[in-house]
């Protein structure tokens, strides 16, 4: 038998809205428009309610990156959904420097319902450049911290013992 090294493709998580970018990438599919396949789409009705938690918890369980889909700003479907996103985008964006996570993995993206070329060129470029980052395996990352808290507090056990003998 043969040992066959399995490549690693990047895991996408893609939060798009209803009206625009979900849309969008229905049309790519009907259009036949070839894009990666390492995307898996959630649709929700408008990119304003997705909360930063849901992104945190897409990369926590394994996602190498997080695109968002929305409508063009003064097209949301909700009147400001879009601008909520984005203000939220950018609070995530400094999260992200904080926690040493390259900020090329959450992506936000204006599509309309009628740009399924762009949805194909979006997914296929933030799939590129998510196979340059490599790996973002936080739920690794999170294991081994969990592993020092550990240890220091194994240390910080040992020292009370000794100050109280």
């Amino acid at each position: 038998m043969h040992n066959i090294e399995k490549k690693w493709e990047p895991k996408i998580i893609a939060f798009f809205c209803n009206w625009c970018t979900y849309t969008a990438a229905d049309l790519a599919g009907v259009s036949r428009l070839k894009y990666a396949p390492n995307v898996r789409v959630i649709r929700i009705m408008c990119s304003g309610r997705v909360d930063p938690q849901f992104i945190m918890q897409a990369l926590a369980s394994g996602a190498d990156g997080v695109l968002i889909g929305g409508c063009h700003p003064g097209d949301c479907h909700y009147s400001e959904g879009n601008y909520k996103m984005l203000r939220r985008f950018r609070l995530l964006q400094r999260v992200f420097k904080s926690m040493g996570i390259d900020e090329k993995r959450c992506r936000l993206e204006w599509i309309s319902a009628s740009e399924g070329d762009k949805v194909k060129t979006v997914i296929n470029d933030m799939v590129e450049q998510i196979q340059k980052l490599g790996p973002l395996a936080l739920p690794e990352r999170m294991a081994d911290l969990d592993k020092e808290i550990e240890e220091i507090e194994k240390e910080i056990s040992k020292e009370e013992v000794v100050e109280h003998a």
